[in-house]
């Protein structure tokens, strides 16, 4: 099992603190995580509202990241390709790994608020082939010395970029869906995939992975050198009752901002279903027997091979956050690093 941790920002003026704090205190996290093991973190990517927005260019955090790291991993989950010109998105990430030494996880999607294409004046339509788009641009840019492009979305005459990556041809690239459109193009092009639990129930995530692997296969890729994330809000404690206390408000919480400016699947609180979401592994909170069981939960219900935890969110305090790692690392890590997924 590897261990992937993320960040996507639920920010609640009333619990958490300023906004320069609140960046230190999430880089004092990842450097906690490097630390404590973890092998990479990641962070979302969104827009104008409290749900996401304070990392609306992952790439400028990242850098920050990477100077005060050298070991841990560090990529977007995702970068919204659609709404920017791929030779932006090229040049910046381009820097971060540069920058980390070659660390960069380069993780994309489509995003998943109609308000950003709105605000950018992109057709949601168009999000997914320009997407696509993009990544060819990106792919090109990052693995020639020179060239040009001349598509349906964007074209330019030959040019050179500056910098490009330390891995060559390119870093890892991580397809962010739930489509059996978009993951059985992630695996006929050979890319990592990147699923999440606490939105989807697993009958829904299970079409979208099962295309795939059918697209790894039919492509001639070895299902087992590619990777699958599944992303699960993280909350531990040596006492259960005090991880519940801390956990369920959070969750509460993240799932109201959630709603707020975009469309949400997640059930309102008076119809959650707690046990049910524990005993799928859609969430995961308690003490580190408790986490123990839930992420066999999780693999019995989801294919992954990396989980991907996320403690801060809801307005968790940042002190409470790093407790939750370091019981994590000590106590739930290794029933799953000794053994194969």
């Amino acid at each position: 099992m590897h261990f992937y941790m993320n960040v996507l920002t639920t920010y609640f003026p009333d619990l958490d603190p300023s906004y320069d704090v609140y960046y230190q205190q999430i880089l004092e996290q990842i450097e906690l995580a490097e630390e404590l093991g973890w092998e990479c973190f990641m962070f979302n990517e969104h827009h104008f509202l409290g749900y996401g927005g304070l990392v609306a260019n992952p790439a400028v955090l990242l850098a920050a990241a990477a100077a005060r790291t050298s070991r841990i991993r560090l990529g977007p989950c995702i970068a919204i390709l659609p709404l920017r010109h791929p030779l932006q998105s090229a040049e910046e990430y381009a820097m971060v790994d540069a920058v980390s030494g070659g660390r960069l996880e380069f993780g994309i999607g489509l995003g998943n608020t109609a308000l950003d294409y709105r605000v950018f004046g992109i057709a949601g339509e168009e999000g997914r082939e320009r997407m696509e788009e993009a990544l060819a641009v990106i792919l090109k840019a990052w693995s020639k010395e020179r060239f040009s492009h001349q598509g349906k979305f964007w074209r330019f005459e030959e040019i050179t970029l500056y910098p490009r990556p330390v891995q060559q041809p390119h870093p890892p690239i991580w397809v962010a869906g739930t489509s059996a459109e978009t993951l059985e193009w992630a695996g006929r092009n050979g890319y990592h995939i990147m699923t999440v639990g606490h939105p989807h129930p697993p009958d829904k995530v299970r079409v979208g992975v099962e295309a795939w692997k059918k697209g790894l296969i039919k492509a001639g890729y070895h299902l087992k050198e590619r990777h699958c994330q599944f992303h699960v809000r993280t909350c531990v404690d040596e006492n259960s009752e005090r991880a519940r206390a801390v956990a369920s408000p959070a969750i509460t919480r993240y799932d109201a901002i959630s709603r707020i400016g975009r469309k949400s699947s997640l059930p309102k609180a008076e119809n959650y279903d707690w046990e049910g979401m524990l005993a799928a592994g859609r969430n995961l909170y308690g003490n580190p027997e408790q986490c123990v069981q839930t992420i066999r939960n999780a693999m019995r219900h989801y294919y992954f091979d990396t989980l991907t935890t996320t403690f801060s969110f809801g307005g968790i305090a940042h002190e409470q956050i790093k407790k939750s790692m370091r019981l994590f690392a000590k106590e739930v890590m290794p029933a799953f690093t000794r053994e194969k997924l």
